[in-house]
């Protein structure tokens, strides 16, 4: 693998040089009011991506899993029950921690290539009239299929349901890339990690409560102690954590929110559109097709591309690697060896996208596919040349 090529897996991303720089720090007393300077400010970015502006934020020295384990330890008791769709890989990986928990899971089975069946739950909720499920579990983007979910659509089904169930949410490969909005979908706790749209490297779990989920931890029952949000709020009250913080990590974030938010919420995410919208360009021109079975549900992060049958697409991610030092997405679970992905979140642009888009058709094209090479990158650069001339002329 080169070091001197992006990487185009859906996370960890690319890392800004500046961002890298910001991580780059002397040892400081995370108990020193010079800790504080990091803190609040990477707290209130945050806050701001996620269009959140009630409710209470955490940020764990840990990965988005680590953001599963705080949404569910401190909202839930033992034997509660909750709602959740298996849909993709890290929706299957969620709800296998509900049943670790001893949680009681309502498990609806979709497949892999679409996305929550809303209509469903509403179903579901409509019937549960004793109010026995606690919690919904919604995937926003999963990230092994290309498939983005309806999150506004779900909170609408659950109060046509007259349910009130937690709404969490895994916004890991989502928030900071694609429009998530805390407060006007009423989610009650959304959950991140700093190594996708925030572009840095793995290690921070990023969570948003809203002031209900905030409620319902005073009076869940199931074991927290790393992830516990009540000593984290002490911590914060002093400046400090209940242990020691990422301190790195933490001014990286805090720099990571300072560039998205400089280049503007809407700007980011209408570059993420273009880019995207430019690779199922190339795989359009190429013949293949995509995970996701509709445009409703593509992923404007990451997309998930079938190879013909009887291929075995992990071949295109190995050699890839080994041919031409890029990184590209494997398939996972129900779609391993059907699918590869290619990554486009956090620190990507226009150019940078066509250079994955050309490797992955000189792979292709070694394997044997029946691909033309520069017909993927011409159908990208179609759409990177429409986009600039719109962004020219707005500007104008």
């Amino acid at each position: 693998m080169s070091l001197q090529n992006p990487v185009f897996i859906p996370g960890p991303t690319n890392i800004p040089e500046a961002i890298r720089k910001a991580c780059d720090m002397p040892t400081i007393d995370h108990r020193s009011p010079m800790f504080a300077q990091i803190l609040h400010p990477a707290l209130a970015g945050v806050r701001d991506v996620m269009g959140q502006s009630q409710g209470e934020t955490f940020i764990f020295p840990a990965s988005g899993t680590g953001g599963w384990e705080s949404a569910i330890a401190n909202t839930l008791s033992p034997g509660d029950t909750v709602l959740a769709a298996r849909n993709g890989m890290f929706s299957h990986k969620w709800i296998d921690m509900c049943q670790r928990f001893g949680l009681e899971v309502i498990q609806v089975d979709v497949a892999w290539g679409l996305g929550l069946p809303v209509d469903q739950f509403e179903e579901i909720l409509r019937a549960d009239t004793a109010g026995k499920i606690k919690a919904v579990l919604a995937t926003h983007n999963e990230t092994a299929t290309g498939v983005v979910s309806d999150i506004a659509g779900l909170r609408r089904a659950m109060n046509a349901a007259s349910h009130d169930a937690l709404l969490l949410v895994d916004g890991v490969s989502s928030i900071g890339s694609m429009p998530f909005a805390f407060d006007d979908w009423a989610v009650d706790v959304a959950v991140t990690g700093s190594q996708k749209g925030f572009m840095l490297p793995a290690g921070l779990a990023i969570v948003g409560f809203s002031e209900k989920a905030v409620a319902a931890s005073k009076t869940a029952g199931l074991p927290r102690t790393f992830f516990s949000i009540d000593d984290m709020r002490k911590g914060y009250a002093a400046n400090a954590y209940p242990y020691t913080p990422a301190v790195g990590l933490m001014n990286g974030l805090k720099h990571a929110t300072e560039m998205l938010l400089e280049e503007g919420m809407d700007a980011v995410y209408a570059r993420h559109a273009r880019i995207a919208s430019g690779v199922r360009a190339a795989v359009g021109a190429w013949g293949l097709s995509l995970c996701a079975q509709a445009p409703e549900l593509y992923s404007n992060t990451v997309t998930a591309i079938r190879t013909p049958e009887g291929f075995n697409a992990s071949r295109i991610v190995e050699h890839a690697a080994t041919q031409y030092g890029m990184a590209f997405g494997t398939g996972l679970g129900d779609v391993a060896g059907k699918v590869f992905r290619i990554g486009h979140l956090g620190s990507m642009t226009d150019a940078m996208a066509l250079s994955g888009i050309a490797v992955a058709e000189m792979v292709m094209t070694d394997l044997g596919l029946d691909i033309t090479l520069g017909s993927g990158v011409a159908a990208a650069q179609g759409v990177y040349r429409q986009g600039a001339t719109a962004t020219r002329m707005a500007a104008e």
